[in-house]
């Protein structure tokens, strides 16, 4: 009997932050019923750790070591990973609102999205001043500040070096120190003084470090006279601009950078959520970190406020809150009670002061030693071991991953083949329906005359007119997701198949979609269906393409592909055969899809690489085409599941000459060269090689390191390879960069006429 699964019910969390990270660990240790398909939504692959961040900032930890990388985290805890920011909800109809995605459904919801400081209305804070959060924002203008005192220090070694602090509350002291360890070190590199840097810290209190006890405020108010660190107690300030801070007092301090760390505030979204808030608009939730007003929403972390256990806003409550957050979600997803959570009165607080010391504080206690240091970095460590050393789950069983047999419908319902296959009539009519109404009109367009039978009037076969003059060219393409987002799914499937019609020189007009969706309950079915073909709607429309038809079925796995179709003058087709003697070859994308999403597979791949791809494989051809027919390109090809030397070498034969190729001179995606040193490749990467590798005239010392492996490696939605004289190769790469094809590149030429017995492909040395 053949093994079938459904999903019932959708748990989606929202935000990667510190409980939500834990929720994912556990999880991943602890497969959950397979009826649940579980999501998260966030707009940070690596999300940053709190407890680390000082020393990031100060250069004790790279960036790796400091942020947690969801994409491994949720592939271990076999959870959907959709990358993208949520800007409302609507909870009576289930919906979270975000910016590039239509709005996604959920049974429960989770939100652990953090807070923001607060928004000042201080005149030029919002222009001039850089917030402690988001993070990403942060460290871009540190790193950029930096950057910019190097060179200013490189044409004046007496530069001075001044930072502003607004809030002098934990954070901003320990952002104080921080900068502090890291422009002394940028200035004794180059045998500067230390004392051309100046740190000022502006605190409406008469205290920093407000929240902590008495002892703690001492410390840090002595080791910053120290350090010479100006403290500018019982200030309020007044006014920001590109160059200085202004009190109240009439205190002004000329400086470099104005950094914001203020008491946090909550994402504005929320006042019209619907949702029960507290006075300064926090979620308010219940013992059990359900929402007050809405039991089927919980949320963790800065963004709620236990009304019952009002705490600081601190990481190490959201860390705790984490066990008792994944509990309660699971309880009640299967109907189980609930068990309240009490956080703890106390807790340990260390602030780093510097990259070998620390204050730690406990109660009244207060201790600032190297011993807190060495105690801080043992706890920051292993929490973040956590979410890359995942212990080996290969013992579970697949019944115990996978989601449960489907029983909404019957016990003894066992999916058909065949026709009997076919996602439901009013399934499939509901999401066409949902992605008609918030589709792109194209009334306008200037093949919507010639759809004479399409979706607007169904009937068994679209009929579409052939325009005068013109040729009809037909392509098909289908494979299964390679990633978690069907919105992104779709749309890089259009590109992907859209291509092959580009690389002909012809004009898409419309598709005929192939779409299976994974068993589940006809709602289950219907979101997946509305979120894939709204992604696949919005590539088309980029193309100015019409969906015209298409077949539904239900699988164990979601794929999609589309016949598609379009028109070309008889005297502009592309052939693979059109290359000639001392042209260029330009390809216009980086290499590496196929061995990054094999890492992915293997949770080898960081979030950021995947994102890169991910960004890479949404761009279409469409432009880029028409870029290398402008220039007088004389054959293309796109560069998909073959890899790079085997369409090219089906280029050269067809054309009857050889070809040259510069591995330098070929862009990768990031993390390639990582994953090919690893040896993760796609488990079409060896067949390709195999199929291609006789046809090099190379050594053996050439074809072992793993630059020469990008050749070989399938690529989804790869760039277009084309030829052209080698007299317009400049002034069409400037032209395909200004289009956004950023790596684009002239990666070889084409060679003499090729003989009976010559191998075609030459690597350049290098």
């Amino acid at each position: 009997m053949q093994s079938t699964v459904s999903i019932k019910k959708d748990l989606v969390m929202v935000g990667g932050g510190h409980s939500h990270a834990l929720v994912l660990r556990k999880m991943g240790m602890n497969p959950w019923p397979g009826d649940v398909r579980l999501t998260l939504i966030t707009n940070l692959a690596d999300t940053p750790y709190s407890g680390m961040l000082p020393c990031h900032i100060s250069g004790l930890y790279d960036f790796d070591t400091a942020h947690i990388d969801l994409r491994p985290l949720t592939r271990f805890a076999n959870c959907r990973l959709i990358m993208d920011e949520m800007i409302g909800l609507d909870p009576d109809q289930q919906q979270i609102i975000c910016n590039n995605h239509p709005p996604i459904a959920y049974d429960t919801l989770s939100i652990d999205v953090g807070s923001t400081p607060t928004k000042s209305q201080v005149p030029g804070a919002a222009q001039y001043a850089i917030p402690a959060k988001p993070v990403p924002t942060l460290l871009k203008a540190w790193a950029d500040y930096l950057k910019q005192l190097a060179k200013n220090l490189n044409n004046n070694p007496k530069t001075t070096a001044t930072i502003a602090i607004v809030g002098g509350g934990v954070g901003g002291v320990e952002m104080a120190f921080a900068m502090q360890v890291r422009l002394t070190q940028l200035l004794t590199h180059r045998d500067q003084d230390p004392q051309q840097i100046a740190i000022h810290i502006f605190q409406r209190g008469p205290h920093l470090a407000k929240g902590r006890n008495w002892l703690t405020q001492r410390m840090v108010e002595r080791m910053c006279k120290e350090r010479q660190i100006r403290v500018h107690t019982g200030e309020t300030v007044c006014e920001v601009t590109s160059e200085s801070v202004r009190c109240e007092s009439g205190l002004v301090v000329e400086c470099d950078r104005t950094f914001w760390v203020t008491n946090a505030s909550a994402p504005p979204w929320l006042t019209d959520s619907g949702l029960t808030l507290t006075d300064s608009g926090f979620l308010a939730v219940k013992d059990t970190l359900q929402t007050c007003s809405h039991p089927n929403i919980f949320a963790a972390g800065d963004v709620a406020t236990m009304v019952n256990h009002p705490r600081p806003k601190a990481g190490v409550f959201a860390v705790r809150q984490g066990p008792p957050l994944y509990e309660n979600l699971k309880r009640y997803v299967t109907g189980q009670p609930l068990k309240p959570f009490r956080p703890q009165s106390r807790y340990l607080n260390i602030i780093d002061t510097d990259t070998k010391s620390a204050i730690a504080s406990w109660g009244p206690f207060a201790i600032h030693s190297r011993w807190s240091r060495r105690w801080k970095n043992h706890i920051d460590q292993k929490f973040m071991r956590l979410f890359s050393d995942f212990p080996d789950m290969a013992s579970a069983t697949l019944s115990d991953r996978l989601p449960s047999p489907i029983s909404e419908r019957s016990q003894s319902y066992i999916p058909c083949a065949g026709c009997g296959s076919k996602v439901g009539n009013q399934t499939l009519t509901r999401a066409l329906s949902r992605v008609r109404a918030e589709s792109i009109s194209s009334a306008d367009w200037p093949d919507y005359n010639n759809i004479y039978t399409g979706l607007d009037s169904p009937d068994d076969a679209a009929i579409v007119r052939v325009p005068p003059g013109k040729l009809s060219v037909h392509t098909v393409d289908q494979f299964r997701a390679l990633v978690d987002d069907p919105f992104i799914f779709g749309q890089i499937c259009v590109n992907h198949c859209l291509s092959d019609l580009f690389a002909m020189g012809a004009t898409s007009s419309n598709v005929l979609a192939l779409a299976t969706i994974p068993y589940g309950t006809d709602a289950k079915q219907e979101e997946t269906l509305y979120q894939l073909l709204s992604g696949a709607s919005l590539a088309l429309a980029d193309a100015k393409t019409f969906l015209v038809g298409g077949h539904t079925t239900e699988g164990p796995d979601l794929s999609l592909g589309f016949a598609c179709n379009g028109w070309i003058d008889p005297d502009q087709v592309w052939r693979k055969g059109g290359m000639v003697p001392g042209q260029s070859l330009i390809l216009t994308k980086a290499l590496g899809t196929g061995s990054l999403f094999a890492a992915d597979m293997q949770r080898q791949a960081k979030g950021r690489w995947i994102e890169a791809a991910v960004d890479s494989m949404l761009r279409s051809n469409r432009l880029a085409a028409d870029c290398l027919k402008q220039y007088g390109a004389t054959a293309c090809t796109d560069v998909t599941g073959f890899g790079l030397a085997g369409h090219l070498l089906e280029m050269l034969t067809a054309s009857g000459v050889g070809a040259e190729i510069d591995l330098a001179a070929i862009a990768l995606l990031p993390g390639v060269t990582e994953t090919l040193q690893q040896g993760l490749v796609s488990s079409l990467h060896a067949r390709n090689r195999q199929a291609a590798i006789n046809s090099f005239q190379t050594h053996a010392s050439q074809t072992a390191v793993p630059a020469f492996q990008i050749l070989f490696d399938p690529q989804t939605s790869g760039g277009l390879l084309a030829s052209m004289p080698s007299a317009q190769t400049e002034a069409c790469l400037a032209d395909l960069h200004r289009l956004g094809y950023s790596e684009s590149r002239c990666i070889g030429t084409i060679t003499t006429e090729l003989t009976s017995t010559a191998k075609p492909l030459t690597i350049k040395q290098w």
